[in-house]
């Protein structure tokens, strides 16, 4: 049986992949695993930037929202994973970059979603 919230997640990657496919990205690869930890997405900007992607969907800030559930530990792993991934990267680019994507409800059965870029500059 599958996890309710492992499905939700998936479905939230997919929806930020879209979005971000409309806005001119291109999706590399979604949950994309290394030794160092799993990138939600990976894109080409349309700058030409490696982006790795997070995605955080919060129903409820109950917890907290989206960006801080992200810790400099996070942010370590994610940096890691992303080196892995552009020293294997068959595609060019100019330069890797770590986003981070938020969801959270915005009423009516809609999302919000905000693009934090350069999360790892933090």
């Amino acid at each position: 049986m599958t996890d309710p919230r492992h499905e939700l997640g998936r479905r939230a990657e997919e929806a930020v992949a879209d979005w971000l496919t409309v806005q001119g990205w291109r999706i590399l690869d979604l949950r994309w695993r290394a030794s160092h930890g799993e990138l939600d997405l990976v894109c080409l900007d349309p700058g030409g930037v490696l982006v790795g992607v997070e995605v955080k969907l919060r129903r409820t800030e109950r917890a907290g929202s989206g960006a801080e559930s992200v810790d400099k530990r996070r942010v370590g792993r994610l940096r890691a994973a992303l080196a892995a991934y552009a020293a294997g990267a068959t595609v060019a680019h100019h330069g890797i970059r770590l986003d981070l994507v938020t969801m959270a409800p915005a009423g009516a059965g809609q999302w919000r979603l905000r693009r934090l870029p350069g999360i790892d500059a933090w």
